[in-house]
C-alpha cells in the first residue's frame, strides 16, 4: 500500500515537527534484482543527529517494508555480496565492546550481524564485485606511516598527548569541513582468506598487493592528495578498480583524472588526462572493458565550463565515445549486470530525467524526464531500475521505472505529507530576451482580498538547479506560514543545456539578477501575491546573490544570507577551492572591473535592507570569515542606539556549509522564519 496524507496538519511543517520527519538517502539492489535496501533516518531520542537505520523494500511492490537494524550508532552504505548477505558501515559496538569508529559489518540472509573489517579512523563506503565478491573499501591513515599496527599507535600518540598539529607541504589543506595533510585517505581491498571471523579485524598497507595477517590491504600504495573525494568503481571480477585520481599540474593548480588501479597488484595506471579537465562519476562496465564518466572543462575567465559523458575503452588508446544527452547535466551513472545498458540521471529543465543508453551503437533513450531521480540502480538486463524521485512537491520515495518509463511507486517507511499549498511551474522572459523558468509555492486560500507576502529563495551552487525536495531548505515551512515561496533557475543552472552557464560566465551577478527579477516581477502581477512584502532568501552562492542584491536594491522588506560570499578577493584563497576560483577568476589585479562589479562588499554602504547573516563555523568552502566581515561592515556603519540594529547574525559553531543536526535545523528554520515575520510582516 501507497501512504499519502491527506488532510494537511499545519503543525507538520512547523520547525519541531519537520525535523523530527524520517527521510530516505539511498537505495541498494542485490545482484539478482530480489532485494531493494533502503537507508532512512530520523532523529535520534535526544535529537541531536540524524540516525540510520536500513529498510527492506519490496522491488515487486506487494510488501510493506521491514525495519532491518536498530542500533543507536546508527547502520549506513549498504552493500550486497553475491550470495546475498548485506554488508553496512556501523559504529555499533560488536562483541569486544569496541565502538565509535566506523567498521564493516555483515549481515548474512539468516543469523545476527557480525564485523568484517576495521582500521584505525574508521572505514566506509563498501564496493562488492557483483561476481567474485570481492570488497573495496574507504579508509585513511596518517601521514607518514606505512602499516595498521604504527597507524593505529600513532592516532593512539596523538589522542594521548592532545596532538593537533599538521605540517603541511602543498595544496590541499582542507575539505568542506575537515583538515587534510595528518591523515590521507586509503583505498583498501580485503582479503577475507586471512581475515579472522571474530569480531575485529584491522589491515596492513605496503601499497604493493603484499598481503597481511590482518585481511585489509591499502592500494595505489603512497597515494596521498591523489584519492581526496576520489570517485571509485568495481568491475564484476573484482580485478580492476576505476578511480578519479588529482595530481598537481602547476603551482596549487590541479586536475582530476581518471585512472585505473589493479585489485591484485594495487598497481595505478593512468586512463585518461587531459588539462583543464575535471573527470567525475566514473563507473566501470561489469566486464571491466569500459569505463564511462562526466568529463568537465574547468573554463577560465574567458572561457565557460562544458561537461559530457565519455566512455573510455579500457585496453584501447581510441578516442572515447562522447554519448550525446542533450541538455541533460549528468550526475550519476549505472551499468547494468550484463552491461548492456548505461543509464543516467540528471537535472533537465527545472526536474530530472533517466537516461538509458545502450553500448551497441550508443543509442540514447529517455525512461523518464518527470522528476528528479537519485540513488539509481539497475537489475541484470538493464530492464528495470530503482530509484528514489523526487520533486519540489513530494521527498525521495522508491520507484521503480520499467517499459515506457512510468514510474511505478513501491511501499515506503513513510507516508508522503500533505501540503499546505500548491505547486506551478512559471516562467518570464529575461531583459535578453531568454525565457528563464522557476517553481511557485502558494498557500492554501490566498485571494487578492488576502494576498500572501512572498519570498524569493536562490538555489546555491550556482551549477545547480531548483528540481527537488529539499530537507534543508524546504519552501513548504514558509508556505505553512502564509508565504509564496518563489524558486528561479536564473542563468548558470543545469539542466539547461551548456549555453545557459555561458549566458552569465564567469558569474555575473546582474545577469543573473535580472532573470530573477524577471521572473519575480511577471508572477507579482497574480492579485493572490503581495508585491509591497516581500523578501529575498539565499544559500551558499545563492547568499552570495542575496548580498549583492542588499546592495542594489531596496524593494524587499528582509535578507538572509546563509553562507553567502561576501569579499570576493578574500573567499577566492581562503576557500577550500581556492584552486578552482583563482583558475576561473584570477586576480583583483588581473580583472579589476569584474571584481568591482561582481563583489558584494563593495556595495555595502547602499544597504538598507535588514540582513540576517547565517554561518557555519566549520564551513571551508565559504570560510565564516566572510561572515564576520559582512558582519563587521553592516554593524560598523550603523549609526543608531544598539538595540536598534535591524541585522542579526546566526553563527553554528559545529555545523559546515550545511546545518545538519536535527537540533540546530530547528533553529535555523525558526530564527529565519521568525526574522523575515518581523521585517516583513512587521
Amino acid at each position: 500500500m501507497i501512504h499519502v496524507t491527506d488532510v494537511f496538519d499545519p503543525a507538520q511543517f512547523s520547525p519541531a515537527r519537520f525535523t523530527a520527519l524520517g527521510r530516505l538517502t539511498s537505495l541498494a539492489l542485490s545482484p539478482d534484482g530480489s532485494r531493494l535496501i533502503a537507508v532512512r533516518q530520523e532523529p535520534d531520542a535526544k535529537g541531536a543527529r540524524y540516525v540510520p537505520a536500513l529498510w527492506q523494500i519490496d522491488p515487486d511492490g506487494q510488501r510493506e517494508p521491514t525495519r532491518l537494524t536498530w542500533s543507536e550508532k546508527g547502520e549506513n552504505q549498504p552493500a550486497f555480496r553475491p550470495d546475498g548477505s548485506l554488508l553496512f558501515v556501523s559504529g555499533r559496538p560488536d562483541s569486544d565492546g569496541e565502538d565509535d569508529e566506523p567498521a564493516l559489518w555483515e549481515l548474512p540472509t539468516f543469523g545476527e550481524a557480525r564485523v568484517v573489517a576495521r582500521a584505525p579512523g574508521g572505514v566506509s563506503s563498501p564496493l562488492v564485485a557483483r561476481e567474485s565478491g570481492t570488497v573495496l573499501l574507504r579508509g585513511s591513515r596518517l601521514a607518514g606511516v606505512t602499516d595498521t599496527e604504527a597507524d593505529r599507535e600513532a592516532r593512539r600518540d596523538r589522542a594521548d598527548r592532545k596532538l593537533n598539529h599538521i605540517l603541511h607541504d602543498g595544496y590541499p589543506i582542507r575539505f568542506w569541513d575537515h583538515e587534510l595533510g595528518d591523515a590521507w585517505p586509503c583505498l583498501f581491498a580485503l582479503d577475507e582468506s586471512v581475515a579472522p571471523s571474530g569480531p575485529a579485524v584491522g589491515g596492513e598497507s605496503d601499497g604493493d598487493g603484499g598481503r597481511d595477517s590482518d585481511g585489509l590491504r591499502a592500494l595505489a600504495g603512497g597515494a596521498r592528495k591523489e584519492l581526496v573525494e576520489a570517485g571509485v568503481s568495481l568491475s564484476a571480477d573484482g580485478r580492476l578498480a576505476a578511480v578519479t585520481w588529482r595530481v598537481r599540474i602547476r603551482g596549487a593548480q590541479r586536475d582530476r583524472q581518471l585512472a585505473l588501479i589493479d585489485v591484485d597488484s594495487g598497481a595505478v595506471r593512468t586512463l585518461a588526462a587531459d588539462e583543464g579537465y575535471l573527470y567525475s562519476a566514473p563507473t566501470i562496465s561489469p566486464d571491466g572493458r569500459l569505463v564511462a564518466s562526466v568529463k568537465e572543462s574547468i573554463g577560465d575567465f574567458d572561457t565557460p565550463m562544458t561537461y559530457a559523458l565519455v566512455v573510455h575503452e579500457v585496453d584501447s588508446a581510441a578516442a572515447p565515445v562522447e554519448v550525446p544527452v542533450g541538455d541533460v547535466y549528468p550526475a550519476e551513472l549505472a551499468w547494468s549486470g550484463d552491461g548492456s545498458t548505461l543509464v543516467v540521471s540528471g537535472d533537465l529543465h527545472g526536474r530530472g530525467a533517466v537516461l538509458a543508453v545502450t553500448v551497441d551503437g550508443w543509442k540514447v533513450r529517455t525512461l523518464a524526464d518527470d522528476a528528479a531521480y537519485l540513488s539509481v540502480c539497475v537489475d541484470r538486463t538493464g530492464e528495470t531500475v530503482y530509484a528514489l524521485r523526487t520533486t519540489i512537491d513530494r521527498p525521495p520515495h522508491p520507484v521503480r521505472l520499467r517499459g515506457d518509463g512510468t514510474p511505478v511507486e513501491l511501499p515506503a517507511p513513510d507516508a508522503a505529507p500533505a501540503l499546505p499549498g500548491t505547486l506551478t511551474d512559471v516562467t518570464a522572459v529575461a531583459p535578453d530576451g531568454q525565457t528563464v523558468r522557476g517553481w511557485l509555492c502558494v498557500p492554501h486560500g490566498v485571494s487578492a482580498e488576502s494576498a500572501a507576502p512572498v519570498q524569493v529563495w536562490i538555489h546555491g551552487g550556482p551549477f545547480a538547479s531548483t528540481n527537488s525536495w529539499s530537507w534543508r531548505w524546504c519552501p513548504w515551512t514558509a508556505v505553512a506560514r502564509g508565504y509564496a515561496v518563489l524558486m528561479p533557475d536564473p542563468a548558470l543552472s543545469t539542466g539547461y543545456g551548456p549555453q545557459w552557464l555561458a549566458r552569465a560566465w564567469p558569474h555575473r551577478a546582474g545577469l543573473v539578477w535580472s532573470d530573477i527579477e524577471a521572473l519575480l516581477d511577471d508572477v507579482l502581477k497574480r492579485p493572490e501575491l503581495d508585491a509591497d512584502r516581500t523578501a529575498c532568501l539565499g544559500g551558499s552562492f545563492g547568499g552570495y546573490m542575496t548580498n549583492w542584491v542588499a546592495g542594489h536594491t531596496d524593494r524587499f522588506g528582509a535578507i538572509v544570507t546563509h553562507a553567502g560570499l561576501w569579499a570576493l578577493d578574500q573567499q577566492h584563497t581562503t576557500t577550500d577551492a581556492a584552486d578552482w576560483k583563482s583558475g576561473l577568476f584570477g586576480t583583483p589585479a588581473e580583472h579589476p572591473d569584474w571584481y568591482a562589479e561582481n563583489s558584494p562588499n563593495n556595495f555595502v554602504d547602499s544597504i538598507r535592507t535588514p540582513m540576517l547573516v547565517v554561518h557555519g563555523n566549520r564551513d571551508y568552502r565559504v570560510p565564516v570569515s566572510e561572515a564576520l566581515r559582512l558582519w563587521w561592515d553592516l554593524v560598523s556603519r550603523f549609526d543608531g542606539e544598539p538595540d536598534e540594529l535591524p541585522h542579526r547574525f546566526l553563527q553554528f559553531t559545529d555545523e559546515n556549509h550545511w546545518i545538519l543536526s536535527p537540533g540546530n535545523a530547528q533553529i535555523w528554520y525558526e530564527t529565519v522564519l521568525d526574522f523575515v515575520d518581523r521585517h516583513v510582516r512587521g
